[in-house]
């Protein structure tokens, strides 16, 4: 039910929510040790250690004397990327870095476990664009203004009632993404080994049977290996070029002037649009369907294609879904489909976020301030290419897999949805429990 009782407005000071400055300076680099955490590894509110600095012992407890991260405490942005943040998970023993604040409630007026729902709300966006402070490269907060953020406070008891539904509503797409990264590694990991380290045919060619695999699978490997312009290759397989095993196309630079500001019309990707392996469409701008439909129409893209970033940050990639279209291509991005049947999708997937061809990536882009990679290189690039069957037994395996891997994918993007739904409403006091516990119920099946 809609309530008409407005909640209390109160700042944070007043609230009991403090800012707990970092440390301005950098510690070293080591191989081991504690976390250090900066910007890239705030990610959907969470904390991710994939790729995380570390620090020594000794420089964890000289970066925590001043500020020692604690459970529920909110780590924000304070310079690019302005006003985002993540919750300090129990048990985690970590230093912040630098352009990284922490905001630590008293208890008493603001539940602990609320304040990251807190800062997630209209009404702390509203105060960020109050007090942003645009500069010439990055916009920034002051640490003196963001206790002085006015927000809406529920009283303590919907608080915790609050935090329980959207935290089980997170929890849900915490539990999806890690499942989804389970079946990314059994797929990855036998890719690896049978087309990068070849393991089937060192077997073979040692006299020993492949191991995990039955006969009918083991008769499809080599039982030896050939010198190829790309080395040592199974004896058999082939050497070619990208361009005649997968099909491609660059997005065709849509400009400005081009978008419609309705929200009619077809949407377009960008490389801001794939984020975490999947596309976020929220913010996609969007042409008329006509000129989608007619000088643009081959940009069209088609379920299971699957787009890479080939401008800034090379590499990152998506399946397009079902539910994405109709949607096009734009500029910096390039799709990838298997010409079959000499490709099929599981090994196309799989060479597109292989190391081997983020390095192709890295290594061949041009460009002094930003990195880009085209057609041109691409058209540079061979692989070794196992028999169509061995593609054709490849995919057999892990296509149940990626159709699985998709279709959490999607129930993730329906719980965000709700949960991003529910989020203004229910901490507004627009929208109280009663009328939302179905959804929920329904939302973490």
């Amino acid at each position: 039910m809609s309530s008409d009782i407005a909640w209390p407005r109160s700042t944070l000071k007043a609230a009991g929510v403090r800012l707990i400055d970092c440390d301005h300076q950098t510690p070293p680099d080591a191989k081991d040790g504690y976390p250090y955490i900066a910007i890239p590894q705030l990610k959907n509110g969470h904390i991710s250690l994939e790729g995380v600095r570390r620090i020594s012992a000794e420089h964890y407890l000289q970066w925590t004397k001043k500020l020692k991260p604690q459970a529920h405490d909110v780590i924000v942005v304070r310079r690019c990327n302005s006003g985002e943040s993540a919750l300090v998970p129990p048990g985690l023993e970590c230093a912040i870095g630098q352009n990284l604040v922490i905001l630590r409630s008293e208890g008493e007026v603001v539940q602990p476990q609320f304040l990251r729902w807190l800062v997630n709300g209209p009404d702390w966006w509203e105060q960020v664009s109050k007090f942003i402070n645009v500069g010439a490269v990055f916009d920034s907060l002051r640490c003196r203004d963001i206790p002085n953020f006015e927000l809406t406070i529920p009283p303590i008891n919907q608080q915790r009632e609050i935090s329980a539904l959207l935290d089980a509503l997170d929890d849900r797409i915490t539990l999806l993404r890690e499942t989804n990264a389970t079946l990314e590694a059994i797929a990855q990991a036998l890719f690896k080994s049978w087309f990068v380290d070849f393991d089937p045919v060192h077997a073979k060619l040692e006299g020993r049977a492949p191991e995990g695999m039955d006969e009918a699978t083991a008769a499809l490997f080599p039982d030896g290996f050939e010198e190829s312009e790309l080395g040592l290759v199974p004896r058999g397989w082939r050497v070619e070029p990208l361009t005649e095993v997968f099909d491609f196309k660059e997005g065709p630079g849509i400009r400005n002037w081009q978008y419609t500001n309705s929200d009619q019309g077809t949407k377009f990707i960008n490389i801001r649009c794939i984020q975490d392996g999947d596309l976020s469409l929220a913010t996609a701008s969007r042409i008329t369907d006509e000129e989608a439909n007619g000088k643009y129409a081959h940009f069209h893209l088609q379920e299971w294609d699957v787009v890479v970033s080939t401008s800034g940050t090379l590499g990152r990639s998506a399946i397009v879904r079902h539910q994405h279209l109709p949607l096009m291509l734009n500029t910096s991005v390039i799709r990838f489909r298997p010409i079959r049947p000499k490709m099929d999708f599981g090994y196309c997937y799989q060479y597109l976020n292989s190391a081997e061809f983020l390095y192709k990536l890295e290594s061949m882009a041009s460009g002094s301030v930003q990195k880009n990679f085209g057609p041109m290189h691409i058209k540079q690039i061979y692989l070794v290419c196992p028999s169509e069957r061995l593609i054709a037994r490849y995919e057999s395996i892990t296509r149940p897999l990626f159709e699985k891997l998709v279709a959490n994918r999607e129930r993730i993007a329906n719980v965000a949805t709700l949960r991003d739904t529910l989020l203004p409403r229910l901490i507004s006091g627009q929208l109280r429990l009663p009328e939302v516990e179905s959804l929920k119920e329904k939302a973490i099946l």
